[in-house]
């Protein structure tokens, strides 16, 4: 499969005026699926490269809610790298993708909105174990 064709990017509303922005995210509504957990990260600098892993079970959508970041999405056969630079941006993905966060602004706070609660076993935090479950071909 496509890797272009696993990830989403989405773009909220602005629902602002003359006192400031607003944006909404509304759970099965304005991303795909109900929010189970939210965290954040920041006090990361531009050298720091979080996630490493691909999730079984939990889907995602990524909000750079301050600042800026890098995302590399790989799904075995191929990767891209999507920047999170506005607030009103959302990156949505699904289970069984290998993330790393990276190049994080100094002022990055990265939201993170999650469809399960949190289990560490369905985590992949090995990539070489990730390739054989997805067949993958990519090697790094």
């Amino acid at each position: 499969m496509n890797i272009k064709d696993q990830y989403k990017v989405l773009e909220f509303g602005d629902l602002g005026d003359e006192r400031g922005k607003l944006v909404v995210v509304e759970g099965a509504r304005d991303i795909p699926f109900e929010i189970k957990r939210v965290f954040y990260i920041y006090g990361s600098d531009s050298e720091v490269v979080r996630g490493q892993h691909a999730n079984r079970n939990s889907e995602f959508v990524l909000i750079n809610v301050s600042g800026s970041s890098k995302v590399r999405v790989d799904n075995g056969f191929e990767e891209e790298v999507i920047e999170l630079n506005r607030p009103r941006m959302g990156l949505y993905l699904p289970t069984m993708v290998w993330k790393d966060m990276y190049d994080f602004s100094a002022d990055s706070v990265l939201l993170v909105l999650a469809n399960t609660h949190y289990d560490g076993n369905e985590y992949i935090r090995d990539y070489d174990e990730f390739i054989k479950e997805v067949g993958g071909t990519r090697r790094r």
